[in-house]
């Protein structure tokens, strides 16, 4: 088998917009599951809404398309009541960070054995294009028209601090560093989350002068900072960009874990 097997081509053509980066972090994940040898019996995709959310179904497996922000709380029932099934949500910066930011808080400090794939296209993309916790400063969204004012989220860093036993972020530019932190999420124990940094041309990228799906991938690939040059920067007494995020393996660890058979 190949990742390429996972797709419900039955659900084609999808309703992504042209250029979005969604699609590069669902190969990514399947080529990771598919790596770990996963049978689609005993894998489970969940998601929430928004335009992430609506990965599980182009995937040939069960899967769960439940209300908004609550696709962990509907992960943690379904790994409660069967320890033996793979469980990975597929989320957005808005589904995990607004509405459900409580759920994502309590299943890191939980940590159960649930990864997490978190599409973070630094808007609300599906509902027009209002801001989210992680739309950057002074960028535009329909609620934000004069720039966003509100420091962004670092979701990553929420993770970290929260419990979760391995953290990562990528973008859908760095296809075989995200693809291998969705393996190295899969591998360990506990509950995983993966951020991947994504394109959104229609409803971020055009206002935001970066309307052009090559623009926004130069974005991605010249604001991403490696987390060991930040701390060596940080150390250094040197001054980070504002506009840079970090990107790497930021944990790996093993606090005690639930739902993991024993």
């Amino acid at each position: 088998m190949s990742f390429e097997d996972w797709f419900r081509e039955d659900r084609l053509p999808h309703i992504f917009c042209t250029g979005c980066g969604n699609g590069t972090v669902i190969n990514c994940t399947l080529e990771a599951v598919e790596e770990m040898g996963w049978k689609r019996d005993d894998t489970v995709f969940i998601s929430g809404i928004g335009c992430s959310s609506r990965a599980p179904g182009y995937i040939i497996t069960d899967s769960l398309h439940t209300t908004h922000g609550r696709a962990l709380a509907f992960a943690t029932g379904v790994k409660l009541a069967n320890p033996r099934l793979h469980v990975v949500v597929f989320t957005g910066d808005g589904d995990l960070a607004a509405i459900g930011g409580n759920h994502f808080i309590h299943a890191c400090r939980r940590n159960i054995d649930i990864t997490g794939v978190c599409m973070n296209n630094m808007i609300y993309g599906m509902t027009g294009g209002q801001g989210s916790p992680c739309t950057p400063a002074g960028a535009i969204s329909t609620t934000t028209p004069y720039g966003m004012c509100e420091p962004v989220f670092d979701l990553s860093a929420l993770a970290v601090t929260a419990g979760a036993n391995y953290v990562a972020r990528w973008t859908s530019y760095h296809v075989t560093e995200l693809t291998k932190a969705v393996r190295a999420g899969l591998e360990t124990p506990g509950f995983s989350f993966i951020e991947a940094m994504v394109q959104c041309p229609t409803a971020y990228g055009r206002r935001n002068k970066l309307r052009q799906v090559s623009d926004m991938m130069t974005y991605l690939k010249t604001h991403a900072l490696l987390i060991q040059k930040k701390q060596r920067m940080e150390e250094e007494g040197e001054t980070v960009p504002a506009d840079m995020f970090a990107v790497g393996e930021f944990v790996r660890r093993a606090r005690p874990a639930q739902g993991v058979l024993k």
